[in-house]
């Protein structure tokens, strides 16, 4: 494993709905942080193509309008299917560039829409996917639910590297899956952009004794369509998402950010020997558990609606 690594969080906003512009985004910012020697960039939570926050899609208790099966419309043409044209073309910004990239995209899997995240490799090889467990509250209206079957980690020459979403890092069980499989660059892209979220990102730094890397937008109105109808109002300066990137060494010292209300790059050497100095007196997964007494058990199978047994 190499000593050191050198990370990059993009805090922006997508260019909502469009995803060619937004390509030309994350082109954008990947070139600014391989200028300064990254090897891996992380973005946002459902940036490829848009976290639609503040829409509510037409949508109350048994009841659903015309014109919030239009908006669901818009947003379903827009997302991606992995793999595609469009991670191609995503593998080829990190291989061109030399970058480990870890990016939320809104996936389409026939007639459903997925968060997830998908991880490129520095060849341009996309190398995996994870799939959002539990969208949030009215997210459950317009995302799937994943399931175990996308939960990797990747050995990297850096180390091993994963992601969880959002509030995905607030389930207990789910993150002691992740340290189980020997994470050590954990990657958290969050539509979070609260003050209080960097206090759980160094909780879970601590928890699993690894770097975790946070990714939020910078979102304003000006990011979506003039027919964009966000509770928050039209006026284009208005801030939807207020970022709060960081990075977090495993011993909890915030590394780089929070930043708020602004675009930035936040870029940091991470020594990795911090990994193996951290486990010292705390392995969440080693001594310091207790497996006479708890256990975890995951269910790693995809759950297929359908099953189809051949003829014989």
């Amino acid at each position: 494993m190499e000593h050191v690594l050198r990370a990059a969080v993009v805090q922006t906003g997508s260019a909502m709905f469009d995803v060619e512009r937004t390509l030309a985004k994350v082109e954008q910012n990947v070139v600014a942080a391989s200028r300064q020697d990254s090897q891996l960039v992380v973005f946002p939570e459902a940036f490829l193509p848009a976290y639609p926050k503040g829409l509510h899609f037409g949508a109350s208790v048994g009841e659903r309008t015309p014109e919030g099966r239009e908006e669901y419309r818009r947003y379903f043409d827009s997302a991606i299917e992995v793999p595609s044209v469009w991670t191609n073309r995503l593998g080829e910004i990190a291989c061109d560039l030399k970058q480990y990239l870890v990016i939320g995209v809104i996936e389409r899997d026939g007639g459903t829409l997925y968060c997830t995240v998908i991880f490129l490799a520095p060849d341009g090889m996309l190398v995996g996917k994870h799939r959002k467990l539990m969208p949030t509250a009215a997210e459950r209206l317009i995302w799937g639910f994943g399931d175990g079957s996308t939960l990797p980690v990747f050995d990297t020459p850096f180390g091993r590297l994963g992601a969880v979403i959002c509030w995905e890092n607030y389930m207990p069980l789910l993150r002691m899956a992740m340290y189980a499989k020997g994470v050590q660059i954990y990657c958290a892209p969050t539509a979070d952009s609260r003050p209080t979220w960097v206090s759980s990102m160094q909780h879970i730094a601590m928890e699993g004794r690894c770097f975790v890397l946070s990714a939020c937008q910078h979102l304003r109105r000006s990011d979506a369509p003039e027919s964009y109808a966000a509770v928050q109002g039209n006026d284009p300066d208005t801030i939807l998402m207020r970022g709060g990137s960081c990075i977090v060494a495993p011993l909890g010292a915030v590394l780089a950010g929070p930043l708020f209300d602004e675009d930035a790059l936040l870029v940091h050497e991470l020594d990795l020997g911090d990994l193996a100095r951290g486990k010292f007196d705390f392995d969440v997964v080693g001594h310091y558990a207790r497996p006479d007494i708890f256990r975890l058990h995951v269910n790693e199978e995809a759950s297929a609606p359908v099953h189809f047994e051949q003829k014989r």
